[in-house]
Order: C-alpha cells, then structure tokens, then sequence
C-alpha cells in the first residue's frame, strides 16, 4: 500500500514537471512569433518595391484612390530613391485618370495639373518629362472648358456679370487656344445683353480676325452687321430728334425730287383752283410738279 502511494505522488510530480515545461516554451514560442510578424509588418510597411507592387497591383484595377495613397505612403518614406521619379508620375497619373468629364467635380484637373507640375520642378529632365508637358497642357484644356461650360450656364440665367467674367478669364489665361474664340462670341452675346454693343463689336472684330475659321464666325458677322445696323439707326434717331424741321423736309421730298431751296407762295396755284374746274379736277399734277415732287 505505501508503494503504491509513492508511485502515485512521483506520477504528479512528473506530470506537473512536464506541465510547467510546456507552458514556458508555449510562451517562448508565441513571443518569437510575435516578434517575427512585427518585423515583418514593419519591412512590409517600410520596403520599397514592396509599396509600389501595391501601389501598381491598384492602380492596374483601376482602383485609383487606393493607388494613390500607396505611391503617396513611397513618396513620403523615399523621395530620393530612384524609382521617385516613377512614382511622382504614377501619383499624377492616377489622378489624370480619374477626369471623366468637366461637367463634374474639376478637383481631380487642379490636383492632377499640380503632380504633373511637381514632377517637372523636383526631378527635373526625368524619362517621364515628356509625358508630363502633354499632361499638364491637356490639364489646361480641361480648364478653359470648365470656365466656357460655367459661363455658358451663367449666360443661360442672365447671370451676364458672371457670365462675363469666365469668359474673359480664358481670354487672359489661354488667348491662343482655339477655345478662345468660343469665348469671344459668347461674350460678346453677353455684352450684347447688357447693351454694351461697343464692347460687343469689339469682341466680334477680335474673333473675325484672329479666328476666321471657329464654327461661331459666321455668326457673329450676322451679329456684327446687326450691330452696325442697329447703330446707324440709332445714330440717325438722334439727328432726327436733334433737328426735326430738317427730317421733315427731307420726308416730304423723300420721292428723289427734293424741294427748291426757296419757294413763294406766289408761285403755287390758288386753292380756289381746284374748286373752280369741272368736277373739281383742277391740274393737280401741276402743282405737284411745282413743288418738285411730280412732274
């Protein structure tokens, strides 16, 4: 009976020997791993070519917003390394990519006009220069057609001050892109609709001669000779409000025989004339013809 006692407490001791074995090396091991996956977290996080694979993985999804913030995490962690340059464009790229319209938000034109910019000022003479000046001149075509687009709107409310100053304002920024003729006409309509028709002559000179081929040429000849029309009339308006004696001589003569300079009563038939003729059928042709207007 004492043996068997014996046994029984040496087969607790082992086995809580054994139990206390396994527990430290359990922690010895779960510390290992733990150390391990951090490192390997933090080269993931930190590793170059490893940032860009996923950078590239996403920007050939398509999935652009993600794309960006990972060549944006390398810009930030190694802009002196070699493939910078690479990644600079790639970010502008991405941006680029995501312009579908300038009916839309224009946010994404000024950040991708701004990385394209970027590039050309920090790594100056790189491979992707080229692509980055058709870039950034594409960027500024997509402006100019946003300020066309909003003063077009403006135009359609008779906002005309508004209008107006998004026209001009591709005028000052971009006055050799064919853009710039749309812009001439449109703001000469809306000089026209304020009734600032100097203004609008000028703009339509402008655009016959320095755009004679835009689709809006033809019309704004039409417009121009409407103009100069409505001015002679106007102008003739004045003269005849200025001097109204004179106007009606020239009415009364308007049949290409003018009125002499001087007539005297004398000269002209009685009156009685006409009632003293049969059928009162005096010669009424030749007064008419002594007053110079039929003969």
């Amino acid at each position: 009976m004492a043996v068997s006692w014996r046994m029984i407490i040496i087969v607790i001791v082992a086995g809580f020997v054994v139990c206390c074995s396994n527990t430290k090396a359990s922690k010895t091991l779960g510390g290992t791993d733990e150390r391990i996956f951090m490192a390997e977290t933090i080269e993931k996080y930190h590793d170059p070519h490893l940032i860009l694979k996923r950078a590239e993985s996403f920007f050939e999804k398509e999935d652009y917003p993600e794309a960006i913030i990972e060549y944006q995490h390398f810009l930030d962690l190694h802009a002196t390394h070699t493939l910078a340059s690479y990644a600079q464009y790639q970010l502008a790229e991405s941006y680029f990519k995501q312009i579908k319209s300038v009916e839309r938000d224009p946010d994404r034109i000024y950040k991708a006009l701004e990385r394209f910019e970027k590039l050309r000022k920090v790594y100056p003479g790189s491979r992707y220069d080229g692509n980055a000046v058709e870039r950034i001149a594409a960027c500024h075509r997509f402006i100019a057609e946003v300020h066309l687009m909003v003063g077009q709107f403006y135009y359609r409310r008779d906002a005309l001050l508004a209008a107006a100053h998004r026209f001009e304002r591709i005028l000052t920024l971009y006055p050799e892109m064919d853009i710039a003729g749309d812009a001439l006409y449109y703001l000469a309509l809306t000089y026209k609709g304020m009734g600032a028709n100097d203004w609008a002559r000028e703009k339509l000179i402008a655009l016959t001669e320095r755009f004679p081929d835009s689709q809006h040429t033809a019309s704004g000849q039409v417009m121009l000779t409407n103009l100069d029309l409505n001015q002679s009339r106007a102008t003739d308006s004045r003269a005849q409000a200025s001097n109204p004696d004179e106007h009606q001589t020239k009415t009364v003569g308007s049949s290409n025989h003018p009125l002499p300079a001087a007539i005297s009563l004398s000269s002209l038939a009685p009156v009685t004339s006409l009632q003293n003729t049969p059928n009162g059928s005096a010669s009424t042709e030749a007064i008419l013809c002594r007053l110079g207007m039929q003969c």
